[in-house]
């Protein structure tokens, strides 16, 4: 993805409008800085329609959260916690 300077997408928008069409998302840099993105309308309903969950149904939901592979426990216990009295 080329970027584009913000002076020469105002320039050649229609090109700048072609190119996000045929190559996908464009990126547009202000003062060297990357600034904003130009995507089509299909790019942006996919991304506009993906559900979104708060983390409390993220939380409270059955489905597995991923798997976690757990080291098997050595030999060693944990060093007792001292107690200061």
């Amino acid at each position: 993805m080329k970027p584009w300077p913000v002076q020469d997408a105002k320039a050649r928008f229609s090109e700048l409008l072609e190119t996000c069409l045929k190559q996908g998302p464009q990126l547009v840099t202000k003062r060297g800085e990357e600034t904003a993105v130009l995507v089509s309308i299909a790019e942006w309903r996919r991304l506009k329609g993906a559900p979104t969950r708060t983390l409390k149904e993220l939380l409270l939901t059955d489905e597995g959260r991923g798997d976690l592979k757990m080291p098997p426990r050595g030999r060693h216990r944990r060093r007792p916690v001292p107690r200061f009295d």
